[in-house]
Parts: structure tokens; sequence; C-alpha cells
């Protein structure tokens, strides 16, 4: 494995843009670094990076290294937790890029479940956006990505897709709590706030909006829905989010949801997917497993 340290010199050079900021993160001597990769452009006959007055970035040589180098990196993680798997003991690391609803119940209880079985298994969350989740993949920074409406799907493999309806989040004595299913155009005569432009929920309210010519016009916008939720009771106004990032309180008091109607907003997709071809180490793939029975037995499957 010790061939493995120089191609993850490599890899942390490339993703830092900076031999000195890959030596500072790896403890290591910038120089000791550099010469490594000198070495290895000998080796190859080609330049791995082109300096740059403030850095260094991949040339179209290191472009095909780097993808040769982050799958040698993702197979011996996988090896390793086989092996681990022979003696009984779970071990490995799952790396999950995913949209900002997943973040404040869903994958918190799902990691704590599988934790409990499993506690030499290691896990890192990363916030990503819908284009950002996939890159995830392609870079191997993440073993599986779990997002809302994506953008692209070029690399993606789906696992599990399920049925998000947009919910109208509000104080339980807002004039709209008294409904069982809330029309746009009951949404559009109270004051709302909106989550921003690249979010999911915003653009399925976003195409709604035009396909019944009605004007959006919150009174708040933000990137945070855990402000959005928190603002909504706080000033008894509306927002807008999807039920797996709800729950029944915010810390400004409780709340309540009513879905929308899906005559004026269809619902969106949750996507649930891993790097296209890839075959997972055995500590993601059974957290996967664990995530799809979860999803298929809460929400509607796509």
């Amino acid at each position: 494995m010790r061939h493995l340290t120089s191609l993850r010199y490599i890899d942390a050079v490339a993703k830092a843009g900076s031999i000195r900021g890959a030596a500072e993160s790896l403890a290591i001597t910038s120089t000791a670094l550099n010469r490594r990769i000198l070495a290895l452009e000998e080796e190859l006959g080609v330049p791995v990076f082109e300096r740059l007055p403030h850095g260094v970035r991949l040339s179209s040589a290191g472009e095909i290294l780097i993808h040769h180098i982050r799958n040698q990196i993702s197979d011996m993680e996988r090896v390793r937790s086989q092996i681990a798997d022979l003696s009984g003991v779970r071990r490995g690391h799952v790396s999950i890029a995913c949209s900002q609803a997943l973040l404040p119940y869903f994958l918190p209880h799902q990691i704590a479940h599988y934790r409990k079985d499993h506690p030499a298994v290691t896990f890192g969350v990363h916030l990503r956006d819908r284009q950002a989740a996939e890159q995830s993949l392609v870079d191997h920074s993440a073993d599986l990505a779990i997002v809302f409406e994506p953008v692209r799907m070029a690399d993606f493999m789906t696992l599990i897709r399920v049925h998000q309806p947009v919910h109208v989040v509000m104080a339980p004595h807002h004039p709209l709590a008294a409904k069982d299913t809330i029309r746009l155009s009951d949404c559009l005569a109270y004051p709302y706030s909106l989550p921003t432009v690249p979010f999911g929920v915003r653009h399925l309210m976003d195409m709604a909006a035009q396909k019944s010519s009605y004007r959006l016009e919150p009174v708040i916008e933000s990137d945070s829905f855990e402000f959005l939720r928190n603002h909504a009771v706080a000033e008894n106004i509306i927002t807008f989010q999807i039920p797996i990032g709800l729950s029944d309180h915010t810390m400004t008091g409780e709340m309540i949801t009513r879905p929308l109607d899906k005559r004026d907003v269809p619902a969106g997709v949750l996507y649930m997917g891993q790097l296209r071809g890839r075959t997972l180490p055995v500590a993601a793939a059974r957290f996967a497993a664990q995530l799809s029975t979860t999803l298929a037995n809460r929400y509607e499957v796509s």
C-alpha cells in the first residue's frame, strides 16, 4: 500500500490547487512534496501540474492521472472494508454529499442507527447543491449523493428515488393552517419566504408560478432552510419545504405543515445514487441499503 502514499499526495495537491497548501494538510514540507511530484513527472515523462504564479493546476496528463488515482484510492478502501468484514469487524468510512433538507433530521437519525451496530464506521456528511453533489461522486470525495431535483445525471447511478411533495410551513395559528391541502393562490395572498434560486424547492415553485402566470414576490429569501422555518413561525408568515426536512418544532416555536395541491405544484423527486460503474466499499454499500429501505418505507417510490 506504500505506493498509494504518492498517489494521495498528488490528489491532495490537485484538491488544494497549491503545493504549499497540500503540504500543510499532509504535515510534510512543501520541498519534500515538490520532490515527490517532480520524481513522478520524470517517471511519466510529462508534467502532471502546470505551475502558476499563485498555485498549480492539473495538466491534460494530470487530469487523466487523477482519475486513475481516485479510482485506485477508492478500490483500496473497498478492499480494506471487505477484509475487515472477514474478521467480523465492520470498519470503513462513508462519505455523503447531500441536499440541505437531509441534514437536520433524516441523516442524523440514520447514521446514529447504523453506528449503533457498527461503531467502527466513520462518516463524512457534506452539504452540496444539486450540481455539486454529482461532482462529488466523480472526484470520489463522496460515496453517496442524496439530492432533491438534481441538475445533471450523466455520471449518476440511481439507487432509489422517492416523491417529495412541497409542503407549506407555518405556525399553528396561521389562517391557512385550517386547510388540509393548500392551493398556490392561497399562499400568494399572504406574506411568504422562499429559498434562493439554486434549490430544488425554489425551482419547483418558479416552474409552477410560470405555468400559472403568477409572480413570486417573497418578503424573505435565504439559502438556509433552518432560518426560513424559524423565521416563518416567528413572524407568522409561511415558507416551503419538503417532508424529509421537516419536524414538528422550530427554535421559535411549534410549526405545522400542509401539502401544496399537486395540481399547482407537482411533487419533486429525491434521488439517492452513486458514481456510475463504481463498486462501493462494504460500509457505504450497506448504509445505502439501509437508507433505501427507510426511504421506501416512508415515501412513495418514484
